[in-house]
């Protein structure tokens, strides 16, 4: 498959509010037992019902890979595991018919196009912003503009993948999986998570789009480097704060795309602790603040520690 198949519609499915808008604002802390968290990546899980402590990773979806890394006791947590847990399960993505299938519903519907939704001006700067990346703006006309989000950024090459460039924690840890012979699974489907940016109006992901690129233009790539500097801290109370700026264009979808889904997780994250020891990885946006999973599996009585 050719990149605007497999690695494009990894990157589209794969994607969390962590990834695609840093300045989501997040739910106001009203969570008076909510304290803020210690830096760590690596987090067990352990509790009512739980033999052996299972364990919790935060993800950042890309990354440098001269900036890749393992937290200390994440091998050790790994091969204790026996299960390997993705916000999608990643077996699907090597699925190519599935893939094939899921095609289809990334492109908008009655016939929209991207230039219906912008000004002309905006189309332009969208199209040379593309044609820079090697992707020709005619490709991208029909597809959901916050599926293109993903390429705002001018460190999203995307043969980055391809070309050892860039590295995912996904693939990394799905290949030590089936390197191990380890069972996989996945919280959400791909078709949810396709659903989701249904949830949004297309010309409020135009907007995004075009504020995401502006943004890029104007402070470089200074947004992409503050986070992978907060992931290589493992200070995920700072990304918290940072993904909880005010302004953003995804203001009124929060719960659908980020708490909601944190909240449909815990039930599930719980379930596979007691089957078993699990390794479960979802994108580091997801761990801390109020609404995040650390606090909400501690709110659910299970005792979540830093591995350090």
């Amino acid at each position: 498959m050719n990149i605007l198949n497999r690695h494009f519609l990894y990157l589209l499915t794969g994607l969390t509010i962590f990834w695609v808008s840093p300045g989501c604002k997040t739910t106001k802390n009203t969570d008076i037992g909510y304290k803020p968290l210690e830096k760590a990546l690596l987090w067990e899980i352990s509790g009512p019902g739980i033999n052996k402590p299972s364990y919790l990773y935060g993800t950042i979806h890309i990354i440098d890979s001269k900036d890749y890394f393992l937290p200390k006791g994440t091998m050790t947590a790994f091969d204790a595991s026996q299960k390997v847990i993705f916000e999608i399960d990643m077996k699907e993505m090597s699925d190519i018919s599935k893939l094939m299938g899921m095609m289809n519903k990334i492109f908008m519907n009655d016939g929209k196009t991207l230039k219906d939704l912008v000004t002309e001006e905006d189309y332009k700067m969208i199209g040379d912003h593309f044609q820079k990346i090697g992707l020709p703006i005619f490709m991208l006309e029909r597809m959901k503009p916050m599926f293109l989000t993903v390429f705002a950024s001018g460190e999203m090459d995307p043969s980055g993948l391809k070309n050892g460039n860039m590295k995912s924690y996904e693939m990394e840890f799905m290949e030590m999986a089936k390197n191990t012979d380890k069972e996989t699974g996945g919280l959400e489907s791909i078709d949810f998570q396709i659903g989701l940016f249904d949830e949004i109006p297309y010309e409020a992901q135009a907007k995004m789009l075009v504020d995401a690129i502006k943004n890029s233009q104007n402070e470089g790539d200074d947004e992409f480097r503050k986070m992978t500097d907060m992931y290589l801290a493992q200070d995920i109370q700072a990304m918290v704060s940072m993904i909880g700026e005010e302004g953003s264009s995804t203001a009124g979808f929060e719960d659908k795309l980020l708490t909601g889904r944190n909240k449909n997780w815990i039930p599930l994250i719980i379930e596979e602790a007691k089957k078993g020891q699990a390794f479960i990885a979802v994108g580091a946006g997801h761990l801390g603040g109020p609404d995040g999973v650390i606090h909400l599996m501690r709110k659910a009585g299970y005792k979540m520690n830093p591995v350090k």
